[in-house]
């Protein structure tokens, strides 16, 4: 069975200050066929190189947007690519058919609880809510869209919490390297994660 080619697009201002996502970044493989692009690191100065972005793009099956929430979306970088990008006449459009079939979702570290993420909440709506724009744009690129992989309550982690969370991350992504994914099960859950803790390894 061929593996699949995975791309983390990976945007985090204070990467530095984030304990949540050094342990996940930590944990990613060592792989041929997973690609790890910290966008911050690559273009400080937000001047994206568009074709080599979407050159990038099309060398891999599965997309990544790993970010933490910032003000209920991402990091002002990761807008910057979107809307760069995913040009017209390549991602979309009559003649955009580049990401086609192509598969994305999110990876979101927050410092919020779940509980908080609901109508009677103070966050007022879902994760999965809050991301729509963000399944739309996929959508609108013919790509499909999948429940993101959430991280909550960084804020209040221990150590421990910390390493917890980079492995299974970790195993995850090599989950995702090894198997053809059943994307009508996976949309039947809220988040990645719940899907994956079902999965025996």
């Amino acid at each position: 069975m061929s593996k699949n080619k995975i791309l983390i697009l990976f945007a985090h201002p204070l990467f530095e200050k984030s304990h949540a996502n050094k342990a996940m970044v930590k944990n990613i493989p060592d792989s041929e066929n997973i690609t790890f692009h910290d966008l911050y690191e690559e273009y400080p100065d937000f001047d994206i190189d568009v074709k080599h972005e979407q050159w990038l793009l099309s060398q891999h099956d599965i997309i990544i947007w790993h970010h933490p929430m910032y003000w209920y979306s991402c990091p002002p970088l990761m807008k910057q690519w979107i809307d760069m990008v995913l040009e017209h006449g390549w991602a979309y459009g009559k003649r955009g058919k580049a990401l086609q079939d192509k598969i994305i979702f999110q990876v979101i570290t927050t410092g919020g609880d779940k509980e908080n993420y609901c109508e009677t909440g103070c966050d007022r709506y879902s994760i999965p809510e809050l991301l729509e724009p963000f399944n739309q744009t996929a959508k609108v690129c013919n790509m499909e869209y999948l429940p993101p992989f959430v991280v909550h309550g960084t804020h209040n982690m221990t150590p421990e919490d910390y390493k917890k969370n980079g492995l299974i991350y970790g195993y995850f992504l090599e989950y995702l390297e090894n198997n053809d994914l059943n994307t009508t099960e996976i949309l039947q859950y809220h988040y990645l994660n719940e899907w994956f803790a079902t999965i025996q390894i």
